[in-house]
């Protein structure tokens, strides 16, 4: 059984970067049945060693690489052959897709200008029917007059606007 900074330094990264990689899952799932704590220590059997091992070397191939292509290493010269056609290939890729998206943009932009001028027009007949309706409801609208109540009738009053 080997601790953290053991399993750490043989890795050649930080016992915080071991911990980090045993919290996160599948891993921290995978490794609780080989870990224990020895005298306050945590300790980690073989195969728990094996996994977190194997979780390093996943991830520095992973970051050993760009594009799908091998990251050249010191021995390896920076731009053979091989590596300069495959980036002349993930340019070609990545060109062909910005046309197509800047074509995809162009119609977008055009759809906007059409609803934009089709919203124009609906404000414009909203704008009018709220009109005529306003117009409708005040030829419609029928002056309210009081009819005279019982005791004006008896006593003649006359209403301020019999004056």
């Amino acid at each position: 059984m080997k601790t953290i900074k053991q399993i750490a330094d043989e890795i050649g990264v930080t016992k915080q970067a071991v911990f980090y990689r045993i919290k996160r899952p599948p891993l921290s799932n995978t490794l609780q049945s080989f870990m224990s704590k020895v005298d306050g220590v945590l300790m980690v059997s073989f195969d728990g060693e094996t996994l977190i091992k194997q979780a390093f070397d996943i991830e520095t191939a992973k970051e050993n690489e760009v594009f799908g292509i091998k990251k050249p290493s010191k021995e390896t010269p920076l731009f053979d052959g091989e590596i300069i056609e495959v980036l002349k290939k993930n340019i070609e890729v990545l060109q062909s897709q910005l046309e197509i998206k800047d074509s995809q943009l162009e119609i977008k932009d055009r759809q906007i200008v059409d609803l934009t001028s089709a919203l124009v027009s609906a404000q414009q007949s909203a704008t009018a029917a709220q009109a005529l309706h306003a117009g409708t409801m005040s030829h419609l609208a029928i002056p309210d007059k009081k009819k005279p109540g019982i005791l004006s009738k008896l006593f003649k009053v006359r209403s301020t606007t019999d004056m």
